[in-house]
């Protein structure tokens, strides 16, 4: 069930339709725009603020410079949900409607500057509304995919010592269901029309807030988002980001892999528990005024995603991999796109033959970018450079980026070795501030002089990156991080399986899947297995978030181990991908 805002006097909900002009002509940009303001940072002539805060120093900003008539006559948001239903915000609709919701956190539910907050949305405008809001109030965001289960979220509160949890009715009861193992929890708000006992209704609360909200004053390095990101073992780490790594970064990165202006719309199509939507669907599109369009998606379905190209002059889309493969699968020829010019990738090394198939069917290039939750986006294929399949492109500004051997020493071009980015003796302004409550794993991320990904690659003589694969054992399926330990955890709580060991494997349509090798309990070792494969999927499906099941799953008798006993996943990895 979807809320959405019915403020008639802002007429903020319109009736659906092809828009019928196209108001994307690229003007050049206004003496006024925001980005521009930063100029002479960015050229060293003046040191970054000690405060900022992007919703009073960037969305604020563009309120202004839109009511002064500066700004081409986008929204800053555009949300579908393929249903008939449409909600339109400028910029100073969404600083009138945050502002709301800013007073509903810190009037009604008590938060304080410092203060953390969980919110799990699917792509709705609520999403947007109260990301601006946490910032406005100073209350630190950790965004959460749907998808998780009661497990996921009861680890998620614990670790994160959170006072505030705000999702839907549909994971309100697995909200319930662990509430009691969460003592620090004191409130819980729903967005939903109906209701729910121990649960605030935020389309009430929020109806009957006034719109008056002074913005906190907050210095550049506060915390601002935490990400939960999978680790090869043990639970999900907490990255924590503040208002400089993520809000002012973008304002410093000169335009490199969006280059959008106040005239584009965006369309991520990455879910909203993910980094890549806080920097495709937040930060870096409204650092340059443009309109960000988000589509519900409950499912990722080609001809969905074709059909809105056509209807809605969407300049930009990001999608991961998964999705491109998807979309050539269609015959592309029948489809015109309304506005469609600039393609990007993420997530995950896009195939070079797809990138072929979408550019022979639409004339349009895909750039891809990599990344990391720890630092956003690394290294990217920018507008004008050069394409070389199968590279990710160079480093992004701010980034010395180089591979380095097990030591930290510089390698030469064409040498393999691990994708590294310096973080001494400054360290850069995107970085992660630190892994929560993890000093240890903090601590262990760097060597020498740099942060290193635990990806390998190759860099060329023109500064060209190149994806290897991973260092570790994470596994990257459609542009979601799968850690082993949390699927093997799962796993071996079903009483068929004594032991476990899950690593990825090739898929043609998501880069590389979840498959599980498993030793059976002497119990089950005669049962069907068919059927104890359909089982064992379901119940990980149940005890974790869904997308993490194994697709694959292989019964043996013994898993291959060291001489300590520890298990060699390389080694089944290695087999899966025919290395031996």
């Amino acid at each position: 069930m979807k809320l959405l805002f019915k403020l008639q006097s802002l007429k903020l909900l319109r009736t659906p339709k092809p828009p019928n002009r196209i108001f994307h002509a690229h003007p050049r940009l206004l003496s006024s725009d925001v980005y521009s303001q930063y100029e002479s940072i960015r050229q060293g002539k003046q040191e970054i603020p000690k405060y900022f805060n992007f919703a009073s120093d960037v969305l604020d900003k563009w309120s202004e410079i839109e009511k002064a008539g500066k700004r081409p006559s986008n929204p800053a948001l555009w949300w579908i949900n393929g249903k008939g239903e449409e909600v339109k915000w400028t910029f100073e609709e969404l600083g009138f409607l945050s502002r709301k919701v800013a007073n509903v956190l810190t009037e009604e539910c008590g938060l304080q500057k410092g203060d953390r907050l969980i919110l799990i949305l699917p792509r709705i405008p609520e999403w947007w509304l109260v990301k601006v809001a946490c910032m406005r109030a100073g209350i630190v965001i950790i965004p959460g995919t749907s998808q998780l289960s009661a497990k996921d979220i009861l680890y998620r509160l614990q670790a994160s010592k959170a006072t505030c949890i705000i999702t839907t009715d549909k994971l309100a009861p697995a909200v319930d269901s662990v509430a009691s193992q969460c003592p620090l929890l004191k409130t819980k708000l729903m967005v939903s029309k109906g209701s729910r006992e121990g649960w605030l209704n935020f389309t009430e609360l929020y109806q009957n807030q006034p719109a008056d909200h002074s913005c906190i004053k907050t210095r550049i390095q506060d915390p601002m988002i935490i990400f939960f990101t999978s680790g090869t073992t043990g639970s999900p780490k907490m990255t924590q980001h503040s208002q400089g790594s993520l809000g002012f970064r973008p304002l410093l990165s000169k335009r490199y892999w969006l280059d959008l202006t106040p005239s584009d719309m965006i369309w991520n199509t990455a879910d909203t528990g993910w980094i890549l939507t806080s920097i495709a669907s937040f930060f870096d599109p409204w650092v340059f005024g443009s309109c960000i369009f988000v589509h519900n998606l409950p499912q990722t379905d080609s001809s969905v995603i074709l059909n809105t190209l056509c209807r809605f002059p969407i300049d930009a889309l990001v999608g991961a991999p998964t999705l491109f493969r998807m979309l050539v699968q269609n015959d592309l020829s029948k489809y015109k796109f309304m506005n469609l010019k600039y393609c990007m990738s993420g997530g995950e090394p896009l195939n070079p033959e797809v990138m072929e198939q979408w550019k022979s069917q639409t004339g349009l290039d895909i750039h891809e970018v990599y990344g990391q939750t720890e630092m956003g986006i690394i290294c990217s294929v920018f507008k004008g450079m050069k394409i070389k399949p199968g590279s990710m492109g160079k480093a992004a500004p701010l980034y010395d980026v180089q591979i380095v051997d097990k030591n930290a020493n510089i390698l030469p071009p064409g040498q393999q070795g691990e994708i590294a980015v310096r973080s001494k003796p400054i360290r850069p302004l995107g970085f992660f501030s630190e892994y929560l409550d993890n000093p240890k794993k903090t601590a262990e991320s760097e060597h020498g002089d740099f942060y290193v990904t635990g990806d390998r690659g190759t860099v060329d003589e023109e500064g060209y990156f190149q994806f290897i694969g991973r260092d570790d054992d994470i596994i990257i399926s459609s542009g979601y991080r799968i850690g082993p330990f949390e699927v093997e955890s799962a796993l071996i709580e079903h009483p068929a399986v004594v032991e476990t060991a899950v690593v990825s494997s090739p898929d043609p349509l998501r880069g590389e899947v979840v498959k599980a090798f498993v030793v059976l309990s002497p119990t089950f070792s005669s049962a069907d297995l068919g059927s104890l494969t359909r089982d064992l999927q379901d119940h990980v499906k149940k005890t974790t978030a869904p997308y993490k099941y194994p697709r694959k799953v292989e019964f043996v008798k013994e898993l291959p181990k060291t001489v300590t006993g520890k298990i060699k996943r390389n080694e089944l990895r290695d087999k899966e991908w025919g290395r031996i």
